[in-house]
């Protein structure tokens, strides 16, 4: 290995880790969950834990007899990113 290979290998080393720790810090900011597979790439919104309306919790009860999850705006009002990578394969048979 040159000294020309070497020092490219080695700021790599360096700057791959810095960008890991940037991104997530900036996903935590923003409050987005990352999620990636072979066939796409999402960025979720979380809710807030300083919110003072759910308290972190995303949302509320509400109803009586049949009761449902009523969604805060401090995440449900974010949009969700998605980015497609593979198509996903079609199913020749049915899945039973």
């Amino acid at each position: 290995m040159t000294a020309r290979h070497l020092r490219g290998a080695l700021l790599l080393a360096a700057v791959v880790p810095l960008a890991a720790a940037t991104a997530a810090a900036a996903l935590k900011a923003r409050h987005l969950k990352l999620y990636a597979d072979r066939h796409r790439i999402e960025l979720r919104p979380q809710p807030r834990r300083s919110c003072p309306d759910c308290r972190g919790e995303g949302g509320w009860w509400v109803g009586g007899a049949f009761p449902e999850m009523e969604a805060c705006g401090c995440w449900s009002d974010r949009r969700e990113l998605r980015i497609r990578l593979l198509p996903i394969p079609a199913w020749n048979e049915p899945p039973f």
